[in-house]
């Protein structure tokens, strides 16, 4: 029987300029589930997952784009990638962790601020200071959840020249999808040695970058081999939607039934990450599919397009809405919600676009730079 799937170029290619359906969806979605379990549902929302398919996306899109670049140059211009990740995210980061720190040194947010703790936060070791610290002292309540983004600093520190070094050394995308897979199966068996050798704390496990970088270097596998974007496929349509699919969300499932502390903090992250590989190559490569459609309505990826800025403040909302009001759960949470999106939006319009059009003015400085050295070089070598 013919596959109509081998009749379908991937999506990268259907399109004029490149683009990835479904990860602005995926991004609303998962800040959607995290803000849920924050907003006091975390005992029937698993807060964790979000954080989780957050990690995967941050390692998918990142590796796509570095493969990219190297595809199209022959090399990784460096000095640019972090140019463009600081542009990125440093701005709304500072932004609303100074607004933040203002509002508990004003008395408003009921806490009181620590020098060394806000330097972690600044410095992006936030994850580490809580292992040692706790969760809250110290910092403006709310940004605890900075230890997350100080997981993907760590990696978009490290990763971009580890993976320059393996394309110049000449590995295949299967054998660089085995080393990323490998080095996963090296940080489970370290969160098992954590926990099962050194009776390690939830937070040593679940906070610190070498036990939580596996989740961002399954999205890198996906990158680099059979990835949706950019790759004819390799799971025919049918067995994709017939098994895959289903048995990726069984494994979501037995991640959420299992309650016992040592398979939680070991195996879940593992099982879980897995089973995104379904749903991110089935949302990519085929956004029209029943619930996919979803991802990439108008609304749902404006809230994608927000995402960063909503998790970056939404839990500073959500303490200081619990602080200046008696309303119910309910009406405070959907209160903060509005709120949040509301400063997002200023956020968005005030910093992060103006920051992506600085961006993408001297990544076009930097290229006509390029061109012109290259034009000239002829010129030198003949004079």
């Amino acid at each position: 029987m013919h596959d109509r799937t081998a009749d379908i170029p991937p999506p990268a290619a259907r399109r004029e300029g490149f683009s990835i359906p479904s990860l602005d969806g995926l991004r609303a979605v998962s800040f959607l589930i995290v803000f849920l379990a924050h907003a006091g549902l975390e005992k029937w929302v698993p807060g964790e997952l979000g954080l989780t398919v957050f990690f995967f996306l941050s390692g998918y899109l990142i590796t796509t784009l570095l493969r990219l670049e190297y595809d199209r140059t022959g090399g990784i211009r460096l000095g640019d990638f972090y140019l463009r990740r600081v542009l990125r995210i440093f701005p709304p980061f500072y932004l609303v962790l100074s607004l933040a720190s203002l509002l508990t040194l004003a008395g408003a947010l009921g806490n009181t601020l620590q020098g060394r703790a806000v330097l972690a936060q600044a410095c992006h070791l936030s994850n580490y200071y809580i292992v040692g610290h706790g969760w809250w002292t110290g910092r403006a309540p709310g940004t605890y959840v900075y230890w997350s983004l100080a997981v993907e600093e760590h990696f978009y520190l490290l990763f971009p020249l580890a993976y320059l070094l393996l394309r110049r050394r000449g590995l295949t995308g299967p054998q660089m999808a085995a080393a990323f897979l490998w080095t996963c199966g090296a940080v489970l068996l370290w969160r098992c040695l954590l926990v099962f050798g050194f009776d390690a704390s939830k937070e040593r496990v679940y906070v610190a970058t070498d036990t939580r970088v596996d989740a961002i270097l399954f999205g890198c596998a996906l990158a680099v081999w059979g990835n949706p974007a950019l790759e004819e496929s390799r799971v025919p349509e049918r067995r994709l939607k017939a098994l895959w699919l289903p048995l990726g969300a069984l494994t979501l499932l037995i991640s959420f039934a299992v309650r016992r502390f040592e398979f939680e903090q070991t195996l879940r992250y593992t099982l879980q990450s897995a089973a995104l590989f379904p749903v991110f190559i089935a949302a990519i490569r085929y956004p029209h599919w029943g619930a996919f459609r979803w991802l990439n309505v108008g609304w749902v990826r404006f809230i994608g397009t927000l995402s960063y800025s909503l998790y970056l403040l939404h839990t500073t909302v959500l303490f200081g809405m619990g602080q200046w009001t008696r309303w119910p759960l309910a009406a405070r949470g959907v209160a903060s919600l509005g709120v949040s999106v509301l400063i997002a939006v200023a956020i968005y319009y005030g910093v992060e676009r103006p920051c992506a059009q600085l961006r993408k003015r001297l990544s076009h400085v930097a290229a006509t730079r390029r061109q012109a050295r290259l034009a000239l070089a002829p010129q030198e070598a003949t004079a």
